[in-house]
């Protein structure tokens, strides 16, 4: 993992102002890196009026640049995955570093400075998050939301952003541009931060439209070979073995079928316990593929009727610290561990290539899509104060109008910006602190081919299905987990489809009840849900954003009906008790949740 943080004078200041601003970063790192302080290397390169420091946890590394790279009058820091690092090196030299980097393959965000100036660039996903603010006399950008914060701050206690947090409690993430932190901000999708006499301008470019769905099917055919080449491309430089996160879906099982076809060597391994059809449907996939599988089951406690769960404080210390209050505790983030040269990878963030947001979208008419778009920023409305409903009203406005011409896109659109930009740009620091993941999903390359796709036919799933098709046909007649192929499910069956139906086996995920299918987030019980009650509320800060009797009523059920709403409330409340940045008490002790009978 690499953290970045820059500062531009705006020259109201004399020049040692800027050292003062060093030792101040400095002193904040090991604060806001979530990382043992012993295994991170800094570097720093100054110019006049500019500075760019950078820390990372990765050592010494053979395939990668340098922590920062630097010329005489330049000094340039990445962030995320290159397809080819030798663009590290484009960025650096480009006159235009804006017109590089948004046709550069990769996932990724770049800083770099010069004598008084600097400049910033996020891809077409910004899942690597670039955050900016400024003072009277700096202004200041980093890849760390906090530090950033508390840089501006100049030593001063945390000011957060009240109002914005009321999206944190609806989703579990930002729909916006939004921080925890006052006066610190996200950097939009496919955007640059110039910053040149004191003066900040900020560019977006839009994300792509589509074209129409082909209508025959050789069109069809060439549309998918289009971005199936952008996404062999994608692991083709790869040599080493690639553990994959594989479940019984459909975006993990694409990524299996993308090393087969690319010949990379890899492993899978799929968490859960072993009737579950995650591991039954994984199990067969391997089989096929003629990969090793490792099952990860959960802890379980002694008579193996429960499971342990980690004290919500604990586990909301941890996604805090991690996340930067930006993704809900609801989420599992991957604990750490030391940092590893081994390449992972996981079908994450693969909606992409399913319409975005119109995966999730049972009814296709336009009025529902526009509903469905209202309902993302003002979901549980009557929960919240009239201000913070005021606030997301304000939030929704330009997507509303957007809607009113083209729903799907706007779907699709507000997956990428939001979904992918904020809530996995915050939540995949866990698995980069550890390690390098290999995110095909979310290469500039691969999103703009993705895009280019009529939304509502990659919502059939035909697009995915026939990328599986194609890298690895023996996958073909594996069932999914869950729901079946929307396109075969909305679709009248041949006199053949109907016959070869009858004699496939139904998917294990409808053969098995109780426990298979069980997980604790979305079932907590009532031990558990007794802890996030009363983390809740017996706390006296969050009803700025939320009615405490509507809260009340949330929670008057021994077990607790709305489990997600339930955990972004405690992430919030716990944040803003100060719970984070701290420490956690020790004497916390995990929770039993049973495991109900099948």
């Amino acid at each position: 993992m690499r953290v970045f943080l820059a500062a531009v004078s705006k020259g109201t200041a004399p020049p040692e102002f800027l050292d003062q601003v060093i030792r101040h970063a400095e002193s904040l790192v090991e604060q806001v890196f979530p990382v043992p302080p012993d295994t991170v290397a800094a570097v720093q390169r100054r110019f006049p009026g500019a500075v760019l420091l950078g820390w990372g946890n990765e050592g010494e590394s053979g395939t990668r640049p340098a922590l920062v790279m630097a010329t005489d009058s330049r000094a340039l820091g990445v962030t995320g995955t290159l397809l080819d690092w030798s663009g590290a090196h484009d960025l650096l030299n480009a006159s235009s570093m804006r017109d590089t980097a948004h046709r550069m393959p990769g996932c990724f965000a770049a800083l770099r400075i010069e004598p008084g100036a600097m400049t910033a660039v996020t891809d077409m996903t910004r899942a690597c998050g670039v955050f900016y603010a400024e003072t009277p006399e700096l202004h200041i950008v980093g890849t760390r939301a906090l530090l950033v914060h508390l840089v501006a701050r100049d030593g001063r206690t945390i000011d957060w952003d009240v109002p914005a947090l009321q999206s944190m409690v609806r989703q579990g993430y930002f729909l916006s541009d939004e921080t925890p932190f006052e006066g610190v901000r996200a950097l939009p999708p496919a955007t640059t931060l110039e910053i040149r006499d004191g003066i900040r301008k900020i560019t977006s470019v839009p994300l792509p439209g589509s074209g129409p769905v082909p209508e025959s099917r050789r069109g069809k055919r060439d549309a998918i070979e289009g971005l199936a080449e952008a996404l062999i491309e994608t692991v083709r430089p790869l040599t080493d073995q690639v553990n994959l996160a594989l479940t019984g879906g459909r975006d993990s099982r694409l990524m299996a079928a993308l090393l087969h076809a690319a010949k990379v060597p890899f492993r899978v391994t799929t968490n859960g316990l072993d009737d579950h059809p995650d591991v039954v449907i994984a199990r067969r996939i391997a089989a096929k593929l003629g990969v090793e599988h490792t099952v990860i089951p959960p802890k379980r406690t002694e008579q193996r009727d429960a499971v342990l769960v980690e004290h919500p404080l604990r586990r909301t210390f941890e996604v805090l610290r991690t996340c930067e209050g930006m993704t809900s505790a609801y989420e599992t983030i991957v604990e750490y561990l030391p940092y590893s040269s081994r390449l992972t990878m996981s079908g994450q963030s693969g909606e992409i290539l399913r319409g975005g947001f119109l995966y999730s979208q049972g009814n296709p008419a336009p009025k529902a899509m526009r509903r469905r778009v209202d309902v993302f920023f003002l979901k549980d409305e009557a929960l919240f104060t009239e201000d913070a409903n005021a606030h997301a009203r304000r939030l929704a406005a330009p997507w509303q109008e957007r809607a009113m011409t083209d729903p799907a896109q706007v779907l699709d659109h507000m997956y990428v910006t939001y979904r992918v930009g904020r809530w996995h740009a915050a939540a995949r620091a866990g698995s980069l602190r550890r390690g390098d993941a290999v995110q095909p999903f979310l290469d500039n390359r691969v999103v703009a081919a993705a895009l280019a796709l009529d939304p509502m036919w990659r919502r059939s799933e035909e697009v995915v299905h026939e990328l599986i098709g194609m890298f690895a046909p023996q996958l073909r007649r594996i069932p999914i987990e869950g729901a079946e192929w929307r396109f075969m499910a909305e679709r009248t069956p041949s006199r053949w489809e109907s016959l070869l139906a009858r004699r496939q086996p139904p998917a294990p995920a409808a053969q098995k009840k109780g426990a298979g299918g069980w997980n604790w987030r979305t079932s907590p019980g009532e031990q558990l849900t007794a802890v996030l009650r009363e983390g809740v509320l017996d706390g006296d800060v969050l009803w700025d954003i939320v009615r405490k009797d509507a809260v009340e009523d949330l929670f008057a059920a021994p077990a607790v009906k709305q489990p997600a709403l339930a955990w972004n409330l405690y992430t919030v409340g716990a944040m803003l008790s100060g719970l984070y940045p701290g420490s956690v008490p020790d004497d916390l002790t995990p929770v039993e949740v049973r495991i109900p009978r099948a």
